[in-house]
């Protein structure tokens, strides 16, 4: 499953950069308000909101925006009523592909969904078709050559981890969903530096590419996923070797 971590640290690396910044924070904010809308302004009574509000600190969101995201959440502000779904399909190769939409015009995201997954071999399912083959869990990644096997496997397991995997040159903690945030807790008070810690669908089995131009193809198509306004996270099960991912991503 290296394709799979390796994949999502690109992605960050991607996202950080200041062109993308804006649509990051625009994404978090959604989120923010989605969850408060749902279960209230309270973090410490809302897991959900707490995770959001987490990630927005990750990527240096000022407090004043995670504030006022939660008040337009709550009603206390006036701002935009977003909805959720998702949709399911399978790119390039088989890939399974799931996308979550968060979005305040469901015919717009729809158009724009059908026509990304159409433009770049793809192609969209039933509902159902491939949610199944995904968990939702905790990922924390690191940097092989920036961190022990050991040191990573004792705090993730203390701290209640379900699984350290080895992922080439990468080590991936998975958590569940209710101990997500005591995990990456523990490693932020070790002060051990990771590449991606985020709530994701991780899964349950995957398909290698091991052909460049095909691989291509499916990196354009998530490409073209996460750069749509209206999807809050795009995940698939690919398996791209290392290399192959050093080369074209």
């Amino acid at each position: 499953m290296s394709g799979h971590s390796k994949w999502s640290t690109i992605r960050h690396k991607k996202g950080a950069a200041d062109a993308k910044r804006g649509k990051i924070f625009t994404k978090i904010i959604k989120e923010i308000m989605v969850s408060a809308r749902m279960g209230g302004g309270d973090p410490l009574a809302n897991p959900r909101l707490r995770a959001a509000i987490v990630e927005a600190k990750t990527e240096n969101m000022p407090k004043d925006n995670i504030e006022r995201a939660i008040k337009k959440g709550t009603g206390e502000l006036e701002g935009a009523t977003y909805e959720e779904f998702n949709y399911e399909g399978y790119g390039p190769g088989g890939v399974a592909v799931l996308v979550d939409i968060m979005t305040d015009n469901r015919n717009r995201a729809a158009s724009e969904i059908r026509h990304i997954f159409s433009r770049n071999g793809g192609n969209l399912g039933e509902a159902g078709c491939v949610a199944w083959m995904f968990d939702k869990k905790g990922s924390i990644v690191f940097d092989k050559n920036k961190v022990t096997e050991e040191e990573v496997m004792e705090i993730a397991l203390d701290a209640g981890a379900d699984d350290v995997k080895d992922q080439g040159d990468q080590f991936e903690v998975t958590t569940s969903l209710e101990d997500f945030l005591a995990v990456k807790g523990a490693f932020d008070e070790k002060g051990m530096k990771y590449e991606v810690a985020e709530i994701t669908m991780v899964p349950q089995t995957t398909i290698r590419i091991e052909d460049e131009k095909l691989a291509q193809q499916v990196l354009r198509l998530m490409d073209a996923l996460d750069d749509a306004d209206d999807v809050q996270d795009a995940y698939a099960n690919f398996d791209i070797p290392d290399e192959i991912l050093d080369q074209i991503a």
